[in-house]
């Protein structure tokens, strides 16, 4: 066959199939599996393509292989599954519970697909989740030679009536489970009679070392006035991605 009748035919074949089978059948075969314009056609075919991004996009193959693996990799971001997947690092005072938006004294969040948070109490609330980067396709040379952006992003708000306490930290870590990577900004206090208007906390980690396979995510906080009940900081709709 034709290579461009080839590469359009191979281009409807699933990554996995190109790179373990095809790429094997014969000489032909591996040189069309490996040539830009099939990973190009592929992004082209699944809606990845971006014109303007063409001239700066050094590896077509890379660049789909992120773009097919981009997820949430957070489970049950915004409590439709209880607590399942959180670890409940701190759960003290009235311990976290779950509520439905807006809540007391709560407003709506501009996301209509998102329905719950997670709220603290007077002690300290922190859950935490521990990403195994490996188990989510992203593959040990992937990290350490291409390094994509890994993205996090987290909502949180007050009630109206009461101040609370909100705190993040994010660590990129090694197969040891040494830090290489960490973001931990300053805490957030929010006083009595605020808007409680959601408002989102985003980093973007870049040209990190080498060396990362988990990701650990934790946030929560508590309230300020030590009400009994739960008055302290909500959370939701949480997303760690790594993007091309």
């Amino acid at each position: 066959l034709p290579e461009d009748v080839l590469v359009e035919l191979l281009s409807l074949l699933p990554a996995r199939h190109l790179i373990c089978t095809c790429r094997l059948v014969c000489t032909q075969w591996r040189y069309v599996v490996d040539l830009t314009t099939l990973w190009k056609r592929k992004c082209q075919r699944e809606g990845f393509y971006i014109q303007n991004l063409d001239r700066s996009i050094s590896d077509w193959k890379i660049f789909y292989m992120l773009c097919s693996l981009k997820r949430n990799l957070i489970k049950n971001p915004c409590a439709e599954e209880n607590f399942q997947h959180w670890k409940l690092d701190k759960n003290e005072g009235d311990k976290w519970k779950i509520e439905n938006l807006p809540g007391p004294h709560g407003k709506g969040m501009l996301d209509p697909k998102v329905h719950k948070y997670f709220v603290t109490s007077y002690g300290p609330c922190f859950k935490s989740q521990l990403i195994t980067l490996k188990k989510e396709g992203y593959w040990n040379q992937l990290m350490d030679e291409k390094r994509p952006e890994i993205v996090v992003k987290d909502w949180y708000a007050a009630r109206f009536d009461c101040g609370c306490r909100y705190e993040l930290t994010v660590r990129l870590l090694s197969e040891d489970y040494i830090v290489l990577e960490e973001f931990h900004p300053e805490p957030v206090v929010i006083e009595q009679w605020n808007d409680a208007v959601w408002q989102e906390i985003s980093h973007t980690f870049q040209n990190y070392p080498a060396g990362v396979r988990y990701i650990w995510f934790q946030h929560g906080g508590q309230d300020t006035q030590f009400w009994a009940g739960w008055y302290g900081i909500r959370v939701t709709n949480t997303s760690i991605t790594i993007g091309p």
